[in-house]
């Protein structure tokens, strides 16, 4: 009969729902300008720094105008300037200097605008990350504010736990939550809560959210997780799943004891029989215990057990109370 020793092991109290990871640096890329693309330097999974060109449209019409009002600008400065000095020549008025001076700014304010129109026809990545789906080809004709593609950083994921509002009371910011793969319960990270809502919503839940750091690259945003809030966690003494027999709603163990213990407490046991055995015969001694909800594979002990006891983990279909054993750890 093999034995183990009951012993202290982590007990959680946690809340677990089913999420899905969020990228907290993703950018939907929209056109600021309608135009043509002339050249696409990206394609669908490119990594990209902040700054880098992702798309041109076309730009003749732009170039040109500017041409054209980059020379007006030039000429209207010239004109204040020459109106300037005749003012202080006393050869010009003050009104008509105001005039070619609100005529130079007019001009230089029509060309910054026209270069910055011309600028957002270059399509630059305004964060670092990875180019998703690009839904345009050179040749097409975009609008301004239709999207086209998002870059996504996935270096910091997050994740939105949905919390029973009677657990409400014990969230806090820092408190551990772990995920797992929901179809093999495989670990997968681990974060701490970042925020809480200060309100419980309509469907009397409070909403979570935690950060995760994932520089490896491991998880991806968009993919489905199981996530476990940590609520509290503490060391209970405890017994593993194997060793625990349950018979109308009462969880029992066996443990190795000697014939004074089953004397004792002899229940359906044989005595007649068992007088005979040598004094030092082990026997399985049936005991009853109370339990709390299984965690990895084992039960914490509420009463019933003292640490280091040990328990009988295998035959125990075919164990009664007094039954002689031999016990091995």
């Amino acid at each position: 009969m093999q034995t183990e020793p009951a012993q202290l092991a982590t007990f959680r109290t946690s809340v677990e729902t089913v999420s899905s990871l969020e990228a907290l640096d993703l950018v939907q890329l929209s056109a600021q300008e309608d135009g043509r693309i002339v050249n696409i330097l990206v394609s669908q999974g490119s990594q990209v720094q902040q700054g880098d060109l992702l798309l041109v449209l076309d730009q003749e019409q732009q170039k040109a105008d500017v041409v054209n009002l980059r020379a007006k600008a030039a000429t209207d400065q010239l004109n204040y300037e020459r109106y300037e000095s005749l003012v202080r020549q006393g050869a010009a008025s003050q009104i008509q200097r105001d005039q070619f001076r609100q005529e130079a700014i007019a001009s230089r304010e029509a060309l910054n605008a026209r270069e910055a129109d011309r600028r957002y026809r270059n399509i630059r990545a305004p964060i670092s990350g990875i180019v998703a789906d690009l839904q345009v080809k050179q040749g097409d004709v975009i609008e301004s504010g239709d999207p086209f593609t998002k870059i996504v950083s996935n270096d910091r994921l997050m994740v939105r736990i949905e919390v029973p509002s009677v657990y409400a009371e014990r969230v806090r910011i820092g408190q551990s939550v772990l995920l797992t793969d929901p179809a093999t319960d495989r670990p997968l990270a681990s974060g701490q809560v970042e925020s809480i809502d200060p309100v419980v919503g309509d469907s009397q839940t409070l909403l979570a959210k935690a950060e995760f750091d994932n520089r490896g690259g491991r998880l991806r945003n968009g993919v489905k997780v199981r996530t476990q809030l940590v609520l509290e966690q503490s060391q209970q003494l405890s017994v593993p799943f194997k060793a625990v027999q349950q018979l109308a709603g009462q969880s029992f163990v066996f443990i190795p004891g000697s014939l004074a213990q089953l004397r004792a407490n002899p229940d359906r046991a044989d005595l007649a029989a068992l007088a005979q055995l040598p004094a030092t015969t082990r026997v399985a001694l049936q005991r009853p215990v109370v339990l709390g909800p299984l965690q990895n594979d084992r039960f914490p002990v509420l009463s019933g057990l003292s640490p280091g006891e040990a328990v009988i983990t295998s035959n125990l279909i075919n164990l009664r109370h007094g039954l002689p054993i031999k016990p091995r750890p």
